[in-house]
This record gives structure tokens, sequence and C-alpha cells, in this order.
């Protein structure tokens, strides 16, 4: 997504109408990957457990799905996959936890890299996109402003939420 920007400077402009070849694409498959991933926490995990990321999930189907089928915002849905990036770590984490490896360098490493990278790419990236939203409400119509709306206010709050549990859980035991 970042070497889009670079190649597509027009993205920058209007992330509503314009996407570079490929965009629609990538939000379509990602769609796909959320509902899966959906699916497959429902039949395999607890809903005590993962009820937080069903509805995470549900939120980012919803508002990608909007942008796949009307062809517009794909921009905008570029920039909300920055925030995966940040996922890479988050889910090595994971691994690293179900091996036992909490107290390993590897560990630390990788706290220190999902933490960096939750800022830049998870909290940085949620506070653009709600800024943007927030400058351009003009031009965006009233539905799909309420959703977008919503969709920030829902994921805002459960990224600072997960961003305190992970400084609590690898800095401050």
């Amino acid at each position: 997504s970042p070497r889009r920007f670079c190649l597509h400077p027009e993205l920058s402009e209007d992330l509503v109408g314009t996407h570079p070849p490929g965009a629609h694409s990538l939000v379509a498959v990602s769609v796909g990957y959320f509902l899966e991933d959906f699916v497959d926490m429902l039949c395999n995990q607890k809903l005590h457990q993962s009820w937080e990321l069903l509805f995470h999930h549900s939120v980012v189907i919803i508002c990608f799905g909007i942008a796949v089928l009307l062809h517009q915002y794909v921009g905008f849905a570029l920039v909300a996959l920055l925030v995966e990036i940040n996922s890479i770590f988050l889910h090595l984490r994971q691994i690293l936890l179900m091996a036992n490896l909490v107290h390993t360098t590897c560990y630390r490493l990788n706290s220190l890299l999902n933490l960096g990278t939750y800022v830049v790419f998870r909290m940085a990236t949620l506070a653009w996109m709600t800024r943007w939203l927030f400058l351009n409400r003009e031009n965006v119509p009233p539905a799909t402003y309420a959703v977008g709306t919503v969709g920030m206010a829902i994921m805002t709050p459960m990224n600072i939420i997960l961003f305190y549990r992970l400084l609590r859980s690898d800095f401050f035991r």
C-alpha cells in the first residue's frame, strides 16, 4: 500500500473515486480474507474469546464491502490496509506465546517491533483516517459518512484498548 501512494500520488488528492490498477482487487481479496477468518473463528473458537475480533472483522467487512461494491472509497480502504502491517507482529506475538517463548530475545524484539508498528500503522493511520473523514464530510454522502464515522468510532477505542493491553502485558508486568 505505501508503494501505491508513491506510484500514484493522485490518491492523496482523491481517496473516493481514484484507485490504481489492482487496488480494487486487493480490497476485494481482503474482504474475502476477513470473511474466511470470521467464519473460522466462529467455527473454531469460543465466542467469549473472539467476540472483539469478530466485531472488528464485521466492521471491516461492511466498510470494505461498500468500497468493493460501489467502486468508490477504494483509496480510503487502501489506507486502512496499512493497519494490517502491524498484524504481522501481533500474529508473531501469539505464535511466540503459544510456543512458550515469552522470555526470549526474539519475543522482546518482536514486542518492540509490535509496539512501534502499532503506533505508526494502527494509531497514526486511524487518526489520519478520522481526520480525513472529518475534513471531507461535505464531499461524502451522508450514509457513507455515517458508516465511516461509526466504523472509526468503533475501531479507534478498540485499538486503544488493545494497545493498553499490549503495553501492560509486554512492558509493565
